[in-house]
């Protein structure tokens, strides 16, 4: 651990350059999105409507949950991360493990809240390119998540039949 991380870490290991590594990457990824767009004569909208706006965040909130909290996507994980334990809803607690790198990407996709930066440029990328066909996976996400709230008022309305 360099003299800097020492100083930062408090006490527990931090992947300073794995993080600088991942953040160097998702730059380095949206220099050459913009690059080859540019290259391609990618017409970019000059607006970015509400609802698209809406659709995007919420596509983004459920790729994101997919992707780090879900059991059935644990195989991309576990690589990276062991388990916690279990939230809610089936969901399961990850935290990253190893050092360096293999922290860093640990730590990435065991958090929604950073693979959501991932996950909305991925989308974004795709909305600037091919706008129909993000709107159609973004729309098949958002399905996702109002079926999760169906799914969450119906076991509550059960639980109160019975009560």
């Amino acid at each position: 651990m360099t003299d800097v991380e020492q100083r930062y870490a408090d006490g527990e290991e931090t992947p300073l350059a794995g993080y600088a590594a991942l953040a160097t990457t998702f730059a380095a990824s949206a220099g050459v999105f913009a690059v080859t767009a540019w290259r391609r004569g990618v017409r970019l909208p000059d607006t970015v409507p509400a609802w698209d706006v809406a659709l995007l965040g919420t596509a983004t909130f459920k790729a994101s949950r997919l992707l780090t909290k879900d059991k059935v996507t644990s195989f991309l994980r576990a690589p990276f991360t062991s388990r916690e334990g279990h939230g809610n809803a089936n969901e399961v607690m990850d935290a990253g493990r190893g050092t360096g790198l293999r922290r860093a990407v640990g730590d990435l996709i065991s958090c929604p809240f950073c693979t959501s930066a991932w996950v909305a440029g991925g989308l974004v990328g795709t909305y600037a390119v091919a706008p129909r066909a993000a709107r159609l996976l973004c729309a098949g996400l958002s399905a996702v998540v109002v079926s999760d709230w169906l799914q969450y008022a119906w076991s509550l309305t059960a639980q109160k039949a019975e009560e």
